[in-house]
């Protein structure tokens, strides 16, 4: 370890900054949030008004003098003048403070972390001022991760810290019970703002013989591009202790899932269900049950033709405590991808997201409201019935010239746009020999991928 992150209480604590320029100024931004008495001198000038925070000190046209440093527990500063920082610098040391001078380490007794601010919750990425921009990026990844509401979990432990040590006066088994407290549904109560279920949660746990309680998270994995999960997502998969997991999900999305979770494959491909829907709901009460955290990951949106609903609802009815967490849906992720605005000024004025696969003794789409000009549809699961949507379209009014567009493997790296008209499309398919998931365009907008097919046609040749 070459450089060490100390933790440092700003209640009533006394921060000097010396600067009236942008450099000054992002280290003031820093502590304007803060419980610390802020002191602000720019004898280079103070910036313009517009450009000052409205919660900052009123800058004083000087520099300070011992007295001012007097107290003073940090003293930033940010001068191009050498000589002045040196007389400066050396006031503040004699004050007890200790000094950064903003971009130059050897003047600096500490360099300021790339800080990911959460209230209760605050971390440091240091480089001891050797590559602050690398601290920047990685401190980005992993703010990524963390919920918004991660000081509300703090907040709550901070208030119930006593009455659990007097509870769980065993170190060990009072370190066992904030795991528990972290890591189950009390967190993500506090973390959502339910701040009153979260402490009733908290104190069920302190109650040793009350059975421990798991919780589940219905979770969309996005249409396989890793990249196009949500940070939600990325958490609580990295806090599951069981994945249940579809076959649309890739395995570069589970590589991102904590390491030692179990993971249990209940896949489904057409024609063949590997594991019926009400065993996969029986599977999630009882991993729940066992009070594990569990992620029941779904490939696009959970929602969207998903079957999200359906696993919501009996996770409410057995009592099991669930979240959503929304994904990118396929045609969103797919359109985006071949290049098709799902909406356009010109050209599409509605979107309709359709599957062309209907409950067995469901009810038919309604074509003759899905015909209408400037509208773009999104078939979902119509890869084995695109003649006959194509036909029933074209019988409803829709023009046979109307171009479509087939999307395989959305957004993944073996991604294949195919176009063509909507009179061709059951020929189009059939030449395809699909064999990943796929959607099928229809609509204006379904011109643009044609274009942007030929482009890619052209940057090849």
């Amino acid at each position: 370890m070459r450089v060490f992150l100390a933790a440092i209480p700003l209640e009533a604590a006394k921060i000097v900054f010396i600067g009236g320029g942008e450099p000054a100024l992002a280290k003031l931004r820093l502590f304007l949030n803060t419980p610390a008495e802020l002191l602000w001198f720019t004898p280079d000038g103070a910036p313009p008004r517009m450009e000052t925070p409205q919660t900052a000190p009123t800058p004083l046209l000087r520099s300070p003098d011992a007295g001012d440093l007097a107290g003073a527990r940090l003293v930033f500063m940010a001068l191009d003048d050498a000589e002045e920082l040196t007389r400066l610098g050396a006031l503040a040391r004699a004050a007890g403070a200790q000094v950064n001078v903003v971009d130059k380490p050897h003047l600096s007794d500490f360099q300021t972390p790339a800080l990911i601010d959460r209230d209760e919750v605050v971390i440091g990425v240091a480089t001891g001022g050797s590559a602050p921009i690398l601290a920047r990026d990685v401190r980005s990844r992993i703010e990524g991760v963390l919920p918004a509401g991660l000081a509300n979990v703090a907040r709550l432990a901070r208030e119930l810290r006593d009455t659990v040590k007097a509870n769980v006066p065993d170190f060990m088994a009072r370190r066992r019970f904030w795991e528990k407290a972290f890591r189950g549904p009390a967190a993500d109560l506090a973390a959502a703002g339910r701040t009153a279920e979260a402490r009733r949660e908290m104190l069920r746990l302190l109650n040793s013989a009350a059975p421990e309680q798991g919780v589940v998270h219905i979770v969309g994995a996005g249409p396989g591009d890793p990249e196009l999960l949500t940070l939600k997502a990325l958490r609580v998969l990295q806090d599951a202790d069981v994945i249940i997991h579809d076959r649309l999900v890739p395995d570069a999305v589970l590589e991102r899932a904590r390491r030692d979770a179990k993971r249990l494959y209940v896949g489904k491909a057409r024609g063949e269900h590997s594991v019926p829907q009400d065993q996969i709901e029986a599977l999630m009460i009882e991993e729940a049950r066992a009070g594990h955290r569990v992620v029941r990951l779904k490939g696009g949106d959970p929602f969207v033709f998903g079957r999200g609903g359906e696993e919501l609802e009996a996770m409410r009815a057995a009592g099991v405590s669930v979240f959503v967490v929304p994904g990118v849906t396929a045609a969103l992720a797919c359109a985006a991808s071949a290049g098709i605005p799902l909406t356009h000024r010109d050209h599409a004025q509605a979107v309709t997201f359709v599957t062309a696969q209907a409950k067995p003794g469901g009810a038919e789409a309604d074509w003759s409201r899905l015909a209408g000009p400037n509208h773009t549809l999104a078939i979902y699961m119509g890869t084995d019935r695109a003649e006959e949507t194509a036909a029933n379209l074209i019988a409803a009014g829709r023009s046979p010239s109307t171009p479509v567009a087939v999307v395989e493997n959305g957004s993944r790296p073996d991604e294949r746009v195919l176009t063509g008209r909507l009179d061709g499309l059951g020929a189009l398919v059939r030449g395809a020999a699909l064999t990943g998931p796929a959607l099928l365009f229809v609509g204006e907008t379904a011109a643009f991928s044609a274009s942007q097919v030929d482009q890619r046609d052209e940057v090849a040749a």
